[in-house]
């Protein structure tokens, strides 16, 4: 397995440089470098390890018991006594206080090192902030100690053996028992963290229908659903079922059957039939999860592979000096980066919004499915083409690189599949407020190719310039077949769109680090120094002028032709 690394100094330089998350995060800048440094380091030495070999242990079911990888056992232990889970959460709880954007490193750091490994805790803080948000006090004081030490786990069960992206087809049902508990019976699938012997309780949030509950997700409540009652004993939920799967083979994706022997008690948490309202607090956070699980795995995999790039020799040089892999590595090294700046960007608003910025929450909701999309299609791309620089080597498993693919694909397909996110983007973060928001990242778009130093990169702002002009007639024929109802036009393009949306809000972000690096270039102490701001320079240039000009061809697709091909026969 190739060695671990980390480019702290791009996240430094995001964090610092560009975001200035110093000058409104009440934390000193050397404070969070100290708590990124050594979560760094805890992921290298604990938990990448167990990478591969977690994957080859895998997940078991025998005799109706679920064990996860032995591997995972003893770094789990420790990530917990160490406090990292804790990471954003405040002291009161037994949290460490930190800002959204410290806390989403650290998450891109476990999960670039081990995706499997970091879903246990993932979908346990997951778990936990809605039970934080919407629980009673009661049920916080019975859940969140437990489970801030590691000593419960969590899960969301949303999908349906026939209810899968369509949610509102679930069956499970929740019957009142008559003293505040419900009978839950039913069967989730595809159940994240599941079941396993990593925790000695796992607590289910579970969407079930109550008596008299309307058709379709208006019906739905969510419950706790605990593996484990309060009083020690089985609550009659069993895995039935671990999946096998192309990737994350150290995760516990589990079906889960639910009150088979009519004996499994739920409480409600939150109100009845505001089940998938409180749900998407999870599904939220879960989306932007998707999109960090990506843009952690390219940005190592990409470190992984210009390491070998430079040590593997042909034709009588180091492969990195031939000029078709020095493309790819400069394309992967753009995407990666430019996923990682998307997601801090994304991380900060949450800070400016828990800071009393109200105006930012639309924005939120904005670049949520651009960051849970965008990145994981482009981040499983950066993956493929690290295992095509590795040759052969990417294609066997003695390095280690073919498994970010298998990692990563899962991204583009659960917490709402990539094609659901586009329509989500086009339909209700675009369209439903008249195109208020877009027009509002357009206009910090423009802020920043107007800036001084902008004119440096002259063509390259002239490209963002016409895709913006591009955006807007899209949006404007989409506003139209909005309004004649012909919806299945306006969707059929919606894909399109969210990658011609990501590659235009990248290119700004890119054109912003472009604009800060070329700013402390000249005052630069050392060539390594240089070096790297003048690859942040590059990374601009090439994203726009090999990435951004793809929307060239996605505007020609949905503007330039009369025949609607939605209306075809597949």
């Amino acid at each position: 397995m190739a060695q671990y690394k980390t480019d702290l100094r791009d996240i430094y330089f995001n964090l610092f440089n560009v975001l200035k998350i110093q000058d409104h995060s009440g934390v000193a800048e050397n404070d969070m470098k100290d708590i990124i440094n050594e979560c760094n380091k805890f992921m290298e030495k604990e938990v990448y390890p167990c990478r591969t070999l977690g994957d080859h242990e895998g997940v078991q079911l025998k005799d109706g018991k679920v064990t996860v990888p032995p591997s995972f056992h003893a770094p789990m232990k420790k990530f917990y006594e160490n406090g990292w889970y804790g990471i954003g959460y405040p002291e009161e709880i037994g949290g460490m206080p930190t800002p959204h954007t410290v806390s989403m490193v650290c998450q891109s750091l476990m999960n670039g090192a081990n995706v499997s490994f970091a879903m246990y805790p993932g979908l346990a803080r997951g778990a936990m902030d809605v039970i934080l948000q919407v629980g009673s006090q009661e049920q916080k004081d019975t859940f969140v100690p437990n489970m801030m030490t590691g000593k419960w786990g969590g899960s969301m069960c949303l999908t349906e053996p026939g209810a899968g992206s369509d949610v509102g087809a679930a069956i499970t049902t929740a019957t009142p028992v008559g003293d505040g508990t419900y009978k839950m019976k039913g069967i989730k699938i595809f159940i994240s963290s599941g079941d396993g012997d990593l925790y000695e309780n796992v607590i289910h949030l579970v969407l079930a229908r109550t008596p008299g509950g309307a058709p379709g997700t208006k019906g739905l409540s969510l419950f706790i659903v605990p593996k484990i009652r309060l009083d020690g004993k089985a609550n009659d939920v069993r895995c039935t079922k671990v999946e096998e799967k192309m990737g994350i083979h150290g995760q516990a994706t589990c079906e889960l059957t639910f009150g088979s022997n009519g004996d499994c008690i739920g409480t409600l948490i939150g109100k009845e039939f505001e089940g998938m309202q409180n749900m998407f607090i999870l599904m939220n956070e879960a989306r932007l999860l998707c999109g960090v699980q990506a843009e952690a795995q390219g940005n190592l995999v990409y470190m992984l592979t210009e390491q070998y790039a430079k040590e593997r020799v042909q034709f009588g040089k180091e492969i990195i000096n031939h000029p078709d892999v020095k493309r790819t590595l400069v394309k992967m090294r753009s995407m990666a980066r430019a996923m990682r700046s998307l997601i801090l960007y994304t991380a900060d608003l949450f800070d400016r919004q828990h800071g009393g910025d109200k105006s930012v929450s639309d924005e939120i909701a904005f670049f949520t499915p651009i960051c849970k999309a965008y990145c994981s299609d482009e981040g499983f791309m950066v993956a493929i083409d690290a295992i095509q620089t590795h040759g052969g080597y990417g294609f066997c498993t003695e390095y280690g690189i073919e498994q970010f693919a298998r990692d990563l694909k899962i991204a583009t397909i659960y917490e709402g599949t990539n094609g659901i996110q586009a329509i989500d983007f086009t339909m209700r973060k675009v369209l439903k407020d008249n195109a208020k928001t877009f027009m509002t990242v357009g206009a910090k778009i423009q802020k920043s190719m107007m800036k001084p130093e902008a004119q440096a990169f002259k063509d390259e702002v002239a490209m963002i310039g016409k895709n913006l002009e591009k955006a807007q007639a899209i949006v404007q024929k989409f506003g139209a077949a909005a309004q004649a109802n012909n919806m299945d036009a306006l969707l059929f393009h919606a894909t399109n769109f969210l990658a011609f949306s990501g590659n235009l809000v990248c290119s700004w972000l890119m054109l912003d680090n472009a604009i800060e690096a070329s700013k402390l270039l000249g005052s630069a102490s050392n060539q390594e120094e240089k070096d790297y701001y003048q690859s942040k320079i590059v990374d601009f240039k090439f994203f726009v002028q090999q990435q951004l000009v793809k929307n060239v061809a996605l505007s020609q697709s949905i503007l330039g032709f009369s025949e609607d091909l939605s209306s075809l026969k597949v």
